[in-house]
């Protein structure tokens, strides 16, 4: 099951990382290309020669404590033997830490069996006969210190070991980690590829002898299943360092899906941060291939492919609704002005917090789509005489005609009214309770935290306003339903997910408290049914349609049925 869902990414994935492979520089050009040969023939036996040093270049053989491991007749290609029957060795060892918090690195040598990895020894050194691979087996990652502190006390909870080390080392240090597991794979594969032509990320990986032009067996260090959080630091309290080595033969399309999932996108502008924050989401990803069930994980994969759906669904009907919005007419303009501030909330503080990248420019098109949504319920000029600060021309905001001479004004006022009894008291309450409870950066980082915090508990309470205006106009025909489905439907998928995966309680309340106001919208809908009498926002109702039609073509008598359908409806009808 999991190397299934790796493929589905692989394929995903190399679709946008296609391009040209990597031309071999010493080919004159027009020269015909020539396919190569593995210099290692199925079934060769193979001695495995594993030394670790300090050393990025290593070159001391003789050195009898920097043999690591050393395994006789290993044959290439071979999935029978080994102590599990896959083909597979393992070999355990703890090693000391090196001085000064140093680096790690392990040299890998297959030779044929008869030769040695040393070029010194004449006899029994070959070029063609030795497969050599090098790699740092420490991983420096970075851990950031946050300073936080009660705003009033000045008091803090954090480790006092930690805050010395954040004073000495600043608010980022970079620190030596190490994982005890790592795979050596051997690439199970023939193929006659041609120099210059392998396509990448593969290219990488496959190396061609400069004289003869075939090329060496694909050795493949594999910590794909290596989580992050199994990670620990290397540090004072560790008195050594265990290492568990495993070789096993490995498919060429095996190797190519970890291969492609380990490969960074040559658009690689963003900054290391994302990646480290990208090696994190990955380790969700793999935990669920390791830990869920099958059937479980597979209607994951459905209904987060149905989602993405819905939501590219909603998000075309909601500017398909507003864009052809004549009438605002049974429309809470105020709540989508208090939408612009909760979505610009939002922004300021992933970004405060330094969240991945990806969400940062969604929610700020989100930001973008609300923006423009007031242009469509407010008109917006430019008052280029009354300038601020005498240089730049003011932003004059004012109510449409259609909502300020309709009754729709006067019940979004009253609910906001009303609204406001509940909500100030509501916020003081979580100010003081943010402020005495709670640690922050500083006083910029309390407002943004409070104002989320805030948004998110009670955030729901701004959908009221729209049920006071149906319940004043006995009518939901002004509503978006289609883009309302939609995310209804969206909801109701986060809980499925909110109750199967792990997440923060308020979070499982929040999609809750969001289904019982779309079910209060059906009953709504249900209770005010459409009135055929009821005059619409064009001055004409279903009667006057009705009567029209007595003398017209049977092709419109279609038209009366949907007189008191939403402007957004009969357009995209």
């Amino acid at each position: 099951m999991g190397s299934c869902v790796i493929f589905i990414i692989w394929a995903i994935s190399s679709w946008f990382r296609r391009g040209p492979s990597t031309p071999d520089p010493s080919t004159p050009a027009g020269a015909p290309r020539v396919p190569s040969r593995n210099l290692f023939p199925k079934d060769t036996l193979m001695d495995l020669y594993v030394y670790v040093s300090q050393e990025e270049v290593f070159s001391d053989f003789n050195n009898t404590d920097a043999l690591f491991w050393f395994h006789r007749d290993l044959v290439y290609g071979d999935w029978t033997t080994g102590e599990d029957g896959d083909g597979c060795y393992q070999h355990y060892k703890e090693m000391d830490i090196p001085e000064q918090n140093g680096s790690l690195y392990i040299h890998l040598y297959f030779t044929k069996s008869g030769f040695h990895p040393d070029p010194k020894r004449k006899g029994q050194y070959r070029r063609l006969a030795t497969v050599h691979a090098t790699r740092m087996l420490n991983k420096y990652k970075r851990r950031k210190f946050l300073k936080t502190k009660n705003l009033l006390t000045g008091e803090t909870e954090a480790d006092p070991e930690m805050i010395k080390r954040a004073e000495s080392h600043g608010p980022v240090e970079i620190i030596s980690h190490w994982h005890p597991n790592l795979t050596i794979n051997m690439v199970d594969d023939h193929t006659a590829w041609v120099k210059g032509s392998v396509p990448p990320p593969l290219d990488q990986y496959v190396k061609f002898d400069a004289v003869s032009g075939d090329y060496y067996p694909i050795v493949y260090f594999n910590d794909y299943w290596n989580l992050q959080k199994d990670y620990y630091p290397i540090n004072e309290t560790l008195k050594s360092l265990p290492l568990r080595l495993s070789y096993c033969p490995l498919s060429l399309w095996r190797w190519q899906l970890y291969a492609a999932q380990n490969a960074r996108s040559p658009w690689n502008f963003l900054p290391e941060d994302t990646y480290e924050q990208s090696d994190e989401d990955q380790d969700s990803v793999k935990v669920a291939l390791l830990e869920t069930n099958p059937y479980l994980l597979g209607l994951t994969i459905v209904v987060s492919i149905v989602h993405s759906i819905f939501e590219f669904l909603a998000f075309k009907n909601d500017i398909q609704f507003w864009n052809s919005r004549q009438s605002l007419e049974g429309l809470s303009v105020r709540s989508i002005i208090f939408g612009v501030f909760q979505s610009l909330v939002v922004l300021l503080y992933i970004l405060d917090n330094e969240t991945n990248f990806v969400v940062q420019v969604s929610v700020f098109i989100g930001l973008l789509i609300d923006l423009w949504k007031i242009t469509k319920v407010m008109d917006v000029k430019l008052d280029r005489e009354n300038k601020f600060v005498g240089v730049f021309p003011r932003l004059v905001f004012k109510d449409k005609s259609t909502y300020v001479e309709s009754s729709t004004k006067i019940y979004d006022d009253m609910a906001f009214k009303y609204l406001s009894w509940l909500l100030y008291p509501l916020f003081g309450c979580y100010a003081v309770y943010s402020l005495l409870y709670v640690e922050h950066k500083g006083w910029y980082s309390w407002v943004l935290s409070m104002l989320y915090g805030f948004l998110l508990t009670f955030g729901f309470i701004t959908m009221t306003p729209q049920l006071f205006i149906n319940y004043k106009m006995k009518s939901v025909a002004h509503l978006p339903w289609r883009m309302l489905t939609y995310k209804a439907l969206n909801t109701f998928i986060d809980d499925l997910f909110a109750f199967v995966i792990k997440m923060p309680m308020m979070y499982r309340i929040g999609c809750l408290r969001d289904d019982v106001v779309f079910f209060i919208y059906l009953y709504q809908r249900w209770i005010y049914r459409v009135d055929p009498n009821r005059v619409n926002e064009f001055g004409t109702s279903g009667v006057d349609h009705a009567q029209n039609n007595t003398a017209a073509p049977a092709p419109d008598a279609a038209s009366a049925a949907i007189t008191d359908k939403p402007e957004g409806e009969k357009k995209n009808d």
